[in-house]
């Protein structure tokens, strides 16, 4: 059983924060699902951005399973451990720093996956923010910046020592972004050369690779991003495969009943019409590969009302039931 502070993890699979998919109601969702774990989307370190709306809503923790976790990006250590401070006291139980992403604006803020470039600096930001917080603080990683600079092992070294309690490394550099396969020798390095918990992510997009990168990895667990878009119960798969032998995937009626629980929960937080607009993309995750998909889809992007949404949704899933049902 993986542990991290004073919390024990129930399964071996998480979610991976991304911006703009894991707010709350996906996160909640994913938790019932099986994720272990599921982080915020990522919060800048710089405290006077957090009065805009979308901030607001990322810091907004009402109803999720302990423990909750807060991601804060930036360059600077007393920013970043100012952050820490201000989301443990406002509740955040673990603190993950993201080094992590590869996006030029994040990257261009010297903050991210750039951070990887300067040791000395990754240290300071680490010792500070693990010293400003009682909760646990984890750390997102790349593999490094470029090829001809992979410090993951360097990077997991001085995390160890500065106090860090997990670690999750996205198989690439960050010059790779989400481009050819996931290094998953990089990770195996990394778990060799540390003892604290290891969270292997990138690629793992079906139960059947989660189990095999955990074996060939000897990560502690995986952490799962894109393929839980429209797939939330890979988690309770990956569970049901590592520890049964054996998954199956929901039939048509419960993907119905998860997507309509999930679609009433945004239409909640967001308001009717922003929340329609935002499920529009996960209605289009939800049915990829499924017959007629196409064209449902552009049914639904011409709908702007919260009801008809909810009507069409049902309306497709039990006719795949029904299709279902006759075969």
């Amino acid at each position: 059983m993986i542990q991290i502070g004073t919390f024990r993890l129930t399964g071996r699979a998480l979610l991976a924060p991304m911006a703009g998919v894991t707010d709350l109601p996906f996160r909640r969702l994913c938790r019932r699902l099986g994720a272990a774990l599921a982080a915020s989307e990522m919060l800048a370190a710089d405290v006077r951005l957090w009065q805009t709306r979308v901030s607001q809503r990322r810091r907004d923790h009402a109803g999720e399973p302990e423990p909750r976790v807060v991601q804060i990006a930036g360059g600077d250590p007393q920013s970043m451990a100012d952050a820490a401070r201000r989301n443990a006291d406002a509740g955040a139980q673990i603190i993950d720093l993201n080094m992590g992403c590869p996006a030029r604006r994040v990257c261009n803020q010297e903050a991210g996956s750039a951070l990887l470039r300067d040791e000395a600096l990754v240290a300071r930001i680490l010792e500070a923010t693990v010293a400003a917080v009682e909760v646990p603080v984890t750390l997102k990683i790349r593999t490094g910046w470029d090829a001809a600079s992979r410090n993951a092992v360097r990077i997991a070294r001085i995390a160890e020592q500065s106090g860090i309690q997990a670690l999750a490394v996205h198989g690439r550099t960050r010059a790779c972004r989400f481009n050819g396969p996931a290094e998953y020798d990089s990770v195996a390095a990394v778990k060799q050369a540390v003892r604290i918990p290891v969270f292997a992510n990138g690629d793992i997009d079906s139960p059947e690779k989660a189990v095999r990168v955990l074996r060939e990895t000897g990560a502690d667990g995986v952490m799962i991003g894109r393929a839980a878009q429209g797939r939330p119960w890979i988690f309770r798969e990956v569970e049901d495969l590592r520890v049964h032998g054996r998954s199956r995937p929901p039939a048509a009626a419960e993907v119905r009943d998860i997507m309509l629980t999930h679609l009433r929960d945004l239409y909640d937080f967001y308001g009717e019409e922003p929340g329609a607009r935002i499920a529009r993309k996960h209605i289009g995750w939800y049915c990829t590969g499924r017959p007629h998909a196409e064209a449902f889809r552009r049914a639904v992007m011409q709908v702007t009302s919260a009801e008809a949404q909810l009507v069409m949704v049902r309306e497709y899933f039990d006719a795949l039931s029904a299709r279902a049902i006759a075969a």
